[in-house]
């Protein structure tokens, strides 16, 4: 249920931009974007980007929409909660792994993002293309996800939101 007077029932973000489209028009541009052109990234990593960000986020309703969208495209849905734990024994690439700590720190604490961590993603062998598209990710999820918390349109059950650590 929303925090607006006017709007008390929606439900999701497809409610309030039907009811006030221009409001997230070109954020859901900017992601299909980057979710539909070439991209480094394949289509399963993109979604456990989205994903991960909407766990660090503890945004319920988006976690679960792309959890489910992830497990789709072979992401083994286990994979979430040994990031919880530690990334560095996650069952996921080594090769993804700079990408997976970046996009946390950029979610949580982006005022410590340092060229280290970007150098990282590039050791690792992605280019250019792959770190954008990982930044531009991070930062449009962060930014739905906080349109839905702040509209009140987030409001899953606590038992089904994601608990990710943010201490680790």
């Amino acid at each position: 249920m929303s925090y607006l007077p006017s709007s008390p029932d929606l439900a999701n973000i497809a409610g309030l931009l039907a009811k006030y489209p221009r409001r997230g028009i070109l954020l859901f541009r900017l992601l299909e974007d980057i979710k539909g052109s070439f991209s480094p990234l394949n289509k399963g990593v993109r979604e456990l980007i989205i994903t991960y960000t909407s766990a660090l986020n503890e945004s319920g309703s988006c976690y679960n929409a792309h959890k489910a969208l992830s497990t789709e495209l072979g992401v083994d849905e286990s994979v979430y909660g040994q990031l919880q734990s530690d990334i560095d024994s996650a069952n996921v690439e080594e090769k993804l792994k700079p990408i997976l700590r970046f996009v946390k720190k950029l979610t949580l604490t982006p005022d410590q993002i340092a060229s280290s961590d970007v150098k990282s993603i590039f050791e690792a062998g992605w280019d250019e293309r792959a770190f954008l598209d990982t930044v531009c990710l991070c930062a449009v999820v962060n930014c739905m996800n906080r349109f839905a918390v702040g509209i009140g349109i987030d409001e899953e059950a606590p038992a089904n939101k994601p608990t990710l650590s943010v201490n680790h």
